[in-house]
């Protein structure tokens, strides 16, 4: 035992004064060009990409880290736009309204944040919570937790009685009458109001519910529920605080009153018909399908008391059609983000959805660039984010077998590095059975991984259960 923990002193000591971290890559994956280049080194120094050089490229420098991947594919962390990362759907999600504490959601945020991080997804874009979602922003980029690098809505705004309305499904003494501050709108000035309230409270971004909702304790999952001249003046207000905005949105009128008033992105667009399409091409707004969500829900409908009553028809009517829909808008040229709306269903299950989008027609190439080049413009990060390119941040992931050839690998990432640091190898699954069994206190997110040497142990020795499992 003690030599274990000799061992584990001097690689974490020898960490502390790596300089630069080599790569080796058998495949690499260049997502702005699409193609899948071999034999390549990539040299990190901190949290960049500094170089890209062909071959196995090595270091005199003894403090320096080298990671062998050379039997594996390479590519960026994966940006996923839509996910809800202080929650998860479970049969009890209208008790947990009224029996979690603020303090009980951030930790179970906790375990949703690192779950998505070791899928291989380093950036998520949040659309919609309570508010702690900011703050689980805030500490993983203050290095306290392990979590993807986050964009967050804060809390979604709806009208009264809308999708995002908090107190739908409530009797009426605890419904009250929720204004902007709470994220629910009725009027042009309101809209303003709600804006700047999640500028006041730090989101990053803003997302309306533009139509009903699946999940949402109502009968109607489609109607608009948004004048235009609302929609209007939610997104000029959040353009002039520098926030792109996305819609909510399953039926066609809400879709086109969503275009036109001057959203980023259109998540779900279950309903749309050619000429929202059109629109979109026309207006340059992005499609985020969604379509594992679609699934995951439907599936779960057919589940006796898994959903509330008015869910479920909404849930078997609205959830199968995504994927079809998806399927129409790429062969149209629709603009297409990814985005799982994990929450709904299980976090880091997100990579599903890159089979679902290639299963009806969608290259897997393409699929990829949606993850990272296409999702990085939209979020202002196209020189920063998305590519394995000098210069930018080093969000780098690695699968066993080449996507390309088989897209459900995406579902079992082996490697991934966050901002120059590696969060998940061997060496971290090796850290979490120390941790399990108590021979040293818990990694965080400040200490741990600081490019903790992988001594060149191939990827073929890594342990192919996911180090989520429990």
């Amino acid at each position: 035992m003690k030599r274990v923990l000799t061992i584990f002193i001097a690689l974490f000591t020898l960490s502390l004064f790596a300089q630069n971290t080599y790569i080796h890559c058998g495949k690499l994956i260049d997502t702005k060009k699409g193609k899948v280049y071999q034999n390549k080194t990539i040299i990190v120094s901190k949290d960049r990409i500094v170089a890209v050089k062909n071959g196995y490229v090595n270091s005199d420098d003894p403090s320096d880290t080298i990671i062998d991947l050379s039997i594996n594919t390479v590519m960026p962390g994966f940006i996923d736009m839509h996910v809800h990362i202080e929650n998860e759907y479970d049969p009890k999600r209208f008790i947990n309204e009224f029996t979690l504490n603020e303090a009980d959601r951030a930790f179970n945020s906790l375990e949703f944040a690192e779950v998505t991080l070791m899928a291989g997804f380093t950036t998520v874009r949040d659309l919609g919570g309570s508010g702690v979602n900011i703050s689980l922003r805030d500490a993983i980029n203050n290095g306290k937790v392990i979590g993807p690098r986050i964009f967050t809505a804060g809390k979604a705004i709806g009208t009264t009685g809308g999708h995002a309305d908090p107190t739908n499904g409530y009797r009426k003494t605890l419904q009250g009458d929720p204004g902007p501050k709470q994220g629910v709108i009725n009027s042009v000035d309101d809209a303003k109001k709600a804006v700047r309230q999640r500028y006041k409270d730090g989101a990053d971004n803003i997302k309306i519910t533009a139509t009903g909702g699946v999940m949402s304790i109502a009968k109607n999952g489609q109607n608009p529920q948004f004048t235009l001249e609302e929609i209007k003046s939610i997104c000029d207000t959040a353009k002039d605080y520098g926030m792109i905005i996305a819609a909510h949105a399953h039926g066609d009128e809400g879709i086109q009153r969503a275009i036109i008033g001057g959203v980023t992105t259109i998540e779900h667009g279950t309903l749309m018909s050619d000429s929202s399409m059109e629109l979109m091409k026309q207006y340059g707004t992005y499609f985020v399908p969604t379509i594992t969500a679609g699934k995951e829900v439907a599936e779960k409908a057919k589940i006796k008391g898994y959903y509330n009553e008015l869910v479920v028809p909404k849930a078997l009517a609205i959830g199968p059609q995504i994927q079809a829909t998806f399927s129409k808008a790429y062969a149209k040229g629709v603009k297409i983000a990814f985005g799982s709306d994990a929450g709904v269903f299980s976090h880091g299950k997100n990579a599903k959805e890159f089979g679902y989008m290639h299963e009806v027609g969608m290259p897997v190439m393409e699929c990829l660039q949606s993850a990272t080049i296409t999702n990085a413009d939209i979020l202002g990060y196209a020189n920063e984010l998305g590519q394995i390119s000098e210069g930018f941040i080093a969000d780098i992931v690695a699968t066993k077998n080449n996507p390309i050839d088989d897209v459900s690998t995406l579902e079992n990432v082996i490697f991934v590095m966050k901002n120059g640091v590696v969060y998940k190898n061997w060496f971290y699954l090796f850290l979490k059975l120390i941790n399990r069994i108590r021979i040293i206190p818990v990694v965080t997110a400040k200490s741990a991984i600081l490019n903790i040497p992988v001594l060149n142990i191939p990827p073929k020795s890594i342990n192919k259960k996911s180090v989520t499992d429990p």
